[in-house]
């Protein structure tokens, strides 16, 4: 067949959405969720449609699908055309749902962003499977089952016969996001959505799951429709890039035009708050990013001192696996095995690792949020292990926490001023108007306007919520923080604003953090010392100069060879990616895990030499 000329081929569009209006109907009157958008897609193509929380992205893919319906919106407007197969596009606005559930699932298919909902709890994932292809295809159940095992091992499941039979809560979340992929690959539909698909996996799975998706695109001609915040995934995805803000385009263009020729004010605020691995080589320590925008800021490097504050080791956290009859323990969870590092005053170490590699239960266990079964762990001069439940009380002002999700941490009932007081009365360190000028101190100190003290979290972004949940580690005026994936919810310019303000805050008040996070970029940014984890140990330790520039443990590579770049020029290839499955961290009760042996390769720069199983 010849190729089409390039005027030709533009004709050839699968979906177009043209002037799309979408309206939410609320007790204060009708809301614009999006306003005259227009876009197409085309056969092999993958557009990717950017921008932060509520800039309308979702609600376009969701209106194509009809599904904006049952979420409270109506489609005040416009035209979603598609090509259905014969040539005549119909416009899905005005056709039946009868009509819509023929088109959905086998001409388009949807990833959703939240696998373990998009998943029915209580049937297995065999059943999921093949329902779509009994339904539109009519196979029989046998052939089904067949093409469902082909399913799996097309999305590299290992042991698909045996998934066919497990339910959903029994997969890992890299794992039931492939299944959820493989749901919507099953009738080759001509038009992929994918909503977020990687938002909440690691670093390894996401680059697995992106290559994956593209092979897919490029070996069946799927046209994939791709939903992000994420702009390396962007950059690693893209043919051609649509930008959203406030519910209307701002730009639209190749892919390659708009990081290197961004036009619109809101695209090149966007680039600019991405932090790029790489960013940092050649400087010694850390510096808050530049943000447009920002008048007067502070780029100074942040050098601590070098005094320690933090000493842990040997530190060893395992969690009993209970089983049989009488529910006796029967294994253990090797959560974290044997872990050693200092960290000195005004300092950040980072703790980096893919999930379950026992980085979040390293946190809480210097602060003994959960108990660990032996080690050290020294404060200053305080023995942490050996306080009873007063002395950690009266430690616990010198050691505060900011969990993952801010919302689940803070109190729904409860107004922002009252949750930012609550440390100092519980200390009883302010009473009365010291104590509403100390927390409105704390307000200013994290940049939120002393109106939102009389406000609730659910009336707060998830950046404004995070900022209520630093102002309240702070309250205390603590010397360590815990900061635990402090950062990974959010958008890109809420985060390097929250980085940022956490930079600003460190060399103010010479605080230390323990950063826990899987983003090696944002790592990168903030690190004065690089702790890489796999499997509950440590596998390297060091400088983050060191570290990054010059990786030792085969596992640090893999990782560092993972991370999605924000330019299209530096697209990862399939073939670059060489993971091993991680094995499991359960053992049997007489387990005995050999003590962990490090090799100076540098100074300060120290690689595990027992085997980590990587």
């Amino acid at each position: 067949m010849l190729d089409q000329t390039p005027d030709q081929r533009p004709e050839q569009k699968i979906a177009r959405i043209e002037g799309l209006r979408v309206e939410f109907q609320t007790k204060d009157g009708p809301v614009v969720g999006v306003e005259n958008v227009s876009f197409d897609v085309r056969p092999g193509e993958t557009v990717c449609i950017v921008g932060e929380s509520g800039s309308g992205k979702s609600v376009s893919s969701l209106s194509l699908m009809r599904l904006v319906e049952y979420g409270g919106g109506a489609i005040a407007g416009g035209r979603l055309l598609f090509d259905a197969g014969d040539g005549k596009p119909i416009d899905l606005a005005n056709v039946s749902q009868d009509r819509m559930r023929d088109i959905r699932g086998n001409q388009i298919g949807m990833i959703f962003q939240e696998p373990m909902t998009a998943l029915n709890p209580v049937f297995t994932v065999g059943r999921q499977l093949t329902e779509g292809l009994r339904v539109h295809r009519g196979l029989s159940r046998e052939k089904a089952e067949a093409r469902a095992l082909e399913l799996l091992r097309q999305v590299r499941i290992p042991e698909p016969e045996r998934r066919l039979k497990q339910y959903p809560h029994e997969l890992s979340g890299g794992m039931r996001q492939r299944i959820v992929i493989a749901m919507a690959l099953a009738c080759e539909p001509k038009l992929l959505i994918a909503d977020e698909p990687t938002t909440a996996l690691d670093v390894t799975i996401q680059a697995e799951i992106l290559a994956l998706m593209d092979r897919l695109k490029r070996e069946t001609g799927t046209a994939v429709m791709f939903i992000t915040h994420d702009m390396a995934v962007v950059a690693q995805m893209a043919d051609r890039v649509v930008v959203m803000y406030r519910g209307n385009k701002v730009e639209e263009g190749p892919v390659q035009e708009i990081f290197e020729n961004p036009q619109h004010e809101y695209t090149k605020a966007l680039l600019a708050a991405v932090p790029k691995l790489g960013e940092m080589e050649g400087k010694a320590w850390p510096e808050p990013m530049k943000l447009m925008g920002v008048e007067n800021q502070k780029i100074e490097p942040i050098k601590g001192t070098n005094q320690v504050l933090l000493t842990v080791k040997n530190l060893t956290t395992r969690f009993p696996v209970k089983g049989g009859f009488f529910r006796r323990t029967v294994a253990n969870v090797h959560a974290v095995e044997d872990v050693s590092f200092t960290l000195n005053k005004g300092q950040t170490l980072s703790l980096v690792g893919e999930s379950g590699c026992g980085k979040s239960s390293a946190g809480r266990s210097i602060l003994r949020l959960v108990e660990p079964m032996s080690g050290q762990i020294r404060l200053g001069d305080i023995d942490i292990m050996k306080l009873d439940t007063s002395g950690l009380r009266r430690a616990r002002q010198d050691m505060q926490m900011i969990f993952q999700d801010p919302f689940a941490s803070l109190n729904p009932q409860m107004q922002l001023s009252d949750q930012v007081a609550e440390p100092l009365l519980n200390y009883d360190i302010a009473r009365g108007s010291e104590l509403q000028d100390r927390v409105a101190e704390l307000f200013d100190r994290v940049h939120l306007p002393r109106s939102f003290m009389r406000r609730f979290p659910h009336e707060m972004s998830g950046g404004q919520r995070q900022r209520i949940a630093i102002a309240r580690a702070l309250a205390l005026n603590p010397k360590l923080i815990v900061a635990d994936e402090a950062v990974s919810a959010l958008d890109v310019s809420v985060q390097a604003q929250v980085l940022n303000l956490m930079m600003e805050l460190q060399a103010d008040l010479g605080l230390s953090f323990l950063f826990i996070s899987h983003d090696m970029a944002v790592v990168e940014r903030v690190s004065h010392n690089v702790g890489v984890m796999y499997l509950g140990r440590i596998v390297e330790l060091g400088p983050r100069a060191r570290v990054f520039g010059n990786p030792q443990h085969p596992y640090t590579q893999a990782l560092m060879k993972a991370v999605p770049i924000a330019d299209p020029r530096q697209r990862k290839q399939e073939k670059d990616l060489n993971f091993k499955p991680i094995p499991s961290p359960i053992h049997p009760l007489g387990y005995q895990p050999q003590p962990s042996a490090y090799k100076e390769v540098e100074p300060g720069h120290f690689v595990l030499t027992t085997d980590s199983g990587y």
